[in-house]
């Protein structure tokens, strides 16, 4: 593969201070955040992405990030989160046994907390979320672990996870398979370019089959693990053809274990824990919506219309909560736009982030700063 961005490059937010802050959990796993600073702010913002990918999905420099397009409208201290879920760390490369209640539980808590030991005891924290890591996100929001937010934005998954119908096959089956057929610890989106024929460019090579849509094997692995289309996790027309060409770069490989956690939530109906017997998960609800009517964070679920991943989750979740606790929680709805478009696109700048903002801002800026922005 020849790379035309380097991998894990940071030149997507230039002129500003940049740094690395190391966490440890609770169940000790070594975690990051990355910092970009320019200026003390009492409103911050820590994003987090989702399964297979990482902090880079929102620094790209090939189009205008979010975190660049932050800086530019207000908001100078913008934190990324790289928790286990992300391909810079190696934990998705075994045999865990890892679930989104650990991340809730474990994850966030320390995160947030290294935030307002280094931006300042007092300061709103604002959190833009993704994918599982939404869910996760929201599992520990609705379920005690994380306190003192001032607002959350999940995007295309909350508590509510739905998924088209091939994609509850695939959760149901692809754990028994990657285990006891394939025997392969993860899959991969780079598993055709590997060298020699192993049993992942094996699979890789019938995925290709089925996908004629373009001729990048790691975009047709991506739509095979994840959701149902040609291609499943975004509109081609959406990405530069450089981001499309590195979408092994940005996503990375993940163990099915997250598969049977979302499985379970599927054919549950919503959020719930994976194994309520794991004593060190004690102090988390076994069903996640027990406590919404608690919760006074408002949220903004955002989804793409054209969502092949997680469908009409967000809509449903949105419809959940409304019954709880009327008027807290929005509902945003991008037309044109999927599930990782939203954040990956070309256009995103002007099509999907203003809608954001102005949420974050509406919990945060005085009226008079709002209208001088």
């Amino acid at each position: 593969m020849t790379r035309i961005i380097p991998l894990f490059t940071l030149a997507g937010v230039p002129d500003c201070e940049t740094s690395t802050h190391y966490i440890a959990t609770e169940d000790m796993l070594g975690l990051s955040l990355l910092r970009f600073n320019k200026a003390p702010a009492r409103d911050v913002v820590m994003i987090v992405h989702g399964l297979t990918t990482s902090s880079d999905m929102f620094i790209m420099p090939e189009h205008e990030n979010l975190v660049r397009y932050l800086h530019a409208n207000g908001y100078p201290d913008v934190w990324c989160f790289d928790y286990r879920m992300s391909n810079r760390h190696p934990y998705n490369l075994t045999r865990h046994r890892y679930t989104m209640d650990h991340i809730a539980l474990f994850d966030f808590p320390p995160a947030l907390a290294r935030i307002r030991e280094i931006s300042g005891a007092d300061v709103r924290i604002h959190v833009i979320t993704h994918c599982l890591g939404a869910v996760s996100f929201c599992l520990g929001l609705f379920g005690g672990a994380i306190t003192g937010v001032t607002s959350a934005i999940a995007n295309s998954a909350g508590l509510a996870p739905r998924v088209p119908g091939w994609s509850r096959l695939k959760l149901k089956m692809a754990p028994f398979l990657m285990d006891y057929i394939i025997n392969e610890p993860y899959l991969a989106p780079n598993w055709g370019e590997e060298r020699g024929l192993t049993p992942g460019k094996l699979v890789s090579k019938v995925v290709d089959l089925f996908h004629p849509e373009c001729d990048n094997k790691a975009c047709h692995m991506l739509s095979f693990m994840w959701g149902t289309g040609r291609p499943a996790l975004y509109s081609h027309a959406n990405l530069l053809d450089v981001t499309h060409e590195r979408g092994g770069d940005l996503y990375g490989p993940t163990s099915p274990q997250y598969y049977r956690h979302v499985n379970k939530m599927v054919k549950h109906g919503h959020a719930v824990k994976l194994d309520p017997s794991d004593p060190s998960l004690k102090r988390l609800p076994d069903d996640y919506l027990s406590r919404a009517a608690e919760v006074t964070t408002p949220v903004l679920f955002t989804t793409g219309r054209d969502n092949h991943v997680f469908a009409n989750s967000n809509i449903v979740c949105h419809e959940m909560l409304e019954k709880i606790t009327p008027g807290l929680h929005e509902l945003k709805i991008y037309d044109g736009y999927g599930h990782q478009d939203v954040f990956m696109g070309k256009d995103v700048a002007q099509d999907v982030f203003p809608a954001m903002l102005d949420f974050i801002r509406r919990h945060s800026w005085s009226e008079d700063q709002i209208q001088a922005a």
